[in-house]
């Protein structure tokens, strides 16, 4: 029997175990589901709705190759990827997953990357929002704003040199000689880029948004998709012992470390589910804070596999390989946890992370209450921001047909 055979009948295999395993534990599937819903419906579609569809007007109108050209002689030596990959590295830190895979493929699809950069590209863009780092993780499941910052800086951190790392990925290219300009010579080359990138799109500023609003919801559609299909695959492999069994296997692991064994579970439900993960590591009372952190770090840095799916989802558009992307995803988990490890001691007193410590400056008290404030709004608002887009979709998707179906 061959590999892909093998495969077939592994893969029937699990469908199957899960198909039976929602028949025997409805309830458990429907909660499950409720549960990836709300987030979806509260938390991620009212918070990348918006820049989706403005990454798109960027990239549009020329705004993201003007970006390019002033950001090449910062990108192209530390990283090897053009200028342009700079706005989609903001634009993946700002927002989170999978906002900077899907950015990367559209600059891939507009050949404004090679597939090898594409592939460097979207390994180091693609984060955790500041949003989900303060508000959910540290306020939600913490109860600790001021853990959110040295959680924040293990994270990116960790993605530069995800990045940095990421730069000896692929064949070395041939090194390119540019003369030296003067700014106001790169500036002007920027405008000249920008304004040729417009005049190439010929589509109406109407035509381009009512694009750019279809492709963005159709993305985030999926997108809940697989974070209400994940969050019930997790569920159903606890209650199937699973989770306990892998658990048992990583316990070895945390020993090694030093760490308690407790967090074997977390561990095993933050490789399927982020948030999941970093709600049941929040919980586990066996261990102290800084082993709550390191594990919350790796979990954040790896993203688990509902993430990842949703990027391998994105990138099969394209031709950009999936598995650079999933080596970088275990390598920023480690170096994420590493980096927790060695500067808890010297991060934790300066930020007042240690519960008990009273003296809170004033700046990080406005912090604390500022991401507190934003991930309320959003819990209060937000549903009436997906019905109203998902509303507008409907109707310029109906609209699109009867124009293409006269």
């Amino acid at each position: 029997m061959n590999i892909s055979k093998i495969k077939t009948i592994l893969l029937a295999a699990g469908v199957t175990i899960m198909a039976i395993s929602m028949i025997l534990f409805p309830d458990e599937s429907f909660s499950a589901s409720i549960r990836g819903l709300h987030m979806w419906w509260e938390i991620v579609f009212p918070s990348l709705f918006p820049f989706f569809v403005i990454s798109e007007l960027l990239i549009g109108f020329g705004v993201v190759k003007f970006m390019g050209v002033l950001l090449e002689p910062l990108m192209r030596p530390l990283f090897r990827v053009p200028g342009v990959g700079g706005f989609a590295w903001a634009m993946g830190m700002a927002t989170g997953f999978p906002a900077g895979a899907k950015l990367s493929a559209r600059l891939r699809q507009e050949r404004q990357l090679s597939r090898v950069e594409a592939e460097r590209l979207v390994s180091f863009t693609n984060s955790s929002s500041p949003l989900f780092i303060f508000g959910a993780v540290s306020v939600g499941f913490f109860n600790n704003p001021r853990l959110g910052i040295f959680l924040a800086i293990a994270h990116y951190l960790g993605n530069f040199l995800v990045g940095l790392c990421m730069r000896f990925y692929g064949k070395k290219e041939p090194r390119k000689y540019r003369e030296k300009r003067s700014l106001w010579m790169i500036f002007s080359q920027a405008l000249s880029s920008m304004h040729r990138t417009r005049l190439k799109n010929k589509k109406p500023i109407g035509k381009l948004l009512g694009d750019a609003v279809l492709s963005s919801i159709q993305t985030l559609l999926m997108i809940g998709g697989f974070i209400i299909l994940f969050s019930v695959v997790n569920k159903l492999l606890y209650h199937l012992n699973i989770t306990l069994l892998l658990a048992n296997i990583t316990e070895y692991v945390l020993i090694a470390f030093h760490l308690p064994k407790e967090l074997g579970i977390p561990i095993i439900a933050g490789i399927f589910e982020i948030t999941l993960g970093s709600q049941m590591t929040s919980q586990v009372n066996e261990a102290i804070l800084m082993h709550q952190a390191i594990i919350t770090s790796f979990i954040l840095g790896f993203s688990g596999f509902s993430v990842q799916a949703q990027v391998a989802s994105i990138l099969a558009e394209t031709d950009i390989k999936f598995k650079p992307f999933f080596i970088a995803r275990i390598l920023h988990g480690f170096l994420a946890a590493g980096i927790t490890f060695i500067l808890w001691k010297p991060f934790a007193e300066k930020f007042h992370i240690v519960s008990g410590n009273n003296a809170i400056p004033v700046i990080l008290q406005e912090h604390d209450l500022w991401w507190e404030n934003t991930l309320n709004l959003f819990v209060k608002f937000g549903p009436i921001i997906t019905i109203i887009s998902l509303i507008i979709y409907i109707y310029l998707f109906y609209k699109k047909m009867d124009s293409t179906n006269p």
